[in-house]
């Protein structure tokens, strides 16, 4: 590959990296509105939320076409191809992760009607977790740190365990024949930030794949 040929990938690389730091921006933001709007119960803010969810859609898309776009252009090689292909990848995973920030705030406007939630039980540090394990997956990819991926995915069982003493604690409390309903809630949010983590998680089994070219399986510890 000549230098001028070199520049031009090097250039096209740099705005795949620009769409997909951008995307993990929205998502993060989109992941504490939703959160916020379920701790104040502002159905606002959420249904702001909802629709600010097409904007991740969109650009999940002008990343596939700019990713397309390099494969067909610049014919890039190895490690470079590995990088195009996780992008790929990354942005339907992130595109996903809103997905879920979205399903959090449509619940919000479901619950508008309900009593208060006394509790929201392990709720806002598994919302912590997943935005941390996104943020570090994203990092991952953009500065080719392989070891910060597997240290990223070690925390993907710390999440599937306050995930399981959630539902444990909920199904509990669910012997309360009027909470039942906004405790089924509780978990559907629960249930989205735990899918947060594992699609953090593939992020980084990605990220493994463009540094080395080996592809790895995380398999939980949590039974």
């Amino acid at each position: 590959m000549t230098l001028p040929q070199r520049s031009v990938l090097d250039q096209r690389l740099n705005r795949l990296n620009e769409q997909l730091l951008q995307m993990s921006s929205l998502v993060d933001v989109a992941i504490e509105k939703a959160m916020t709007a379920l701790y104040e119960r502002d159905t606002a803010l959420a249904a702001r939320v909802v629709s600010a969810d097409q904007v991740l859609n969109d650009l999940r898309y002008a990343t596939e076409d700019e990713a397309l776009q390099i494969l067909a252009t610049q014919q890039p090689m190895a490690g470079d191809l590995r990088k195009v292909v996780a992008a790929i990848h990354i942005a339907v995973e992130l595109e996903r992760i809103g997905d879920h920030a979205a399903g959090i705030a449509s619940l919000v406007e479901r619950m508008e009607d309900e009593e208060p939630i006394e509790s929201l039980h392990k709720l806002p540090k598994m919302a912590k977790r997943a935005k941390e394990m996104v943020q570090m997956a994203v990092e991952a990819y953009v500065t080719h740190d392989e070891k910060l991926a597997y240290s990223m995915m070690t925390k993907d069982d710390k999440i599937d365990r306050q995930y399981r003493r959630l539902f444990n604690e909920t199904m509990m409390a669910m012997r309360d024949d009027d909470y039942i309903r906004r405790a089924t809630f509780l978990l559907w949010v629960g249930h989205d930030l735990e899918r947060i983590g594992d699609r953090a998680t593939n992020i980084a089994e990605r990220v493994i794949f463009m540094a080395t070219g080996d592809h790895v399986e995380f398999l939980s510890n949590v039974d």
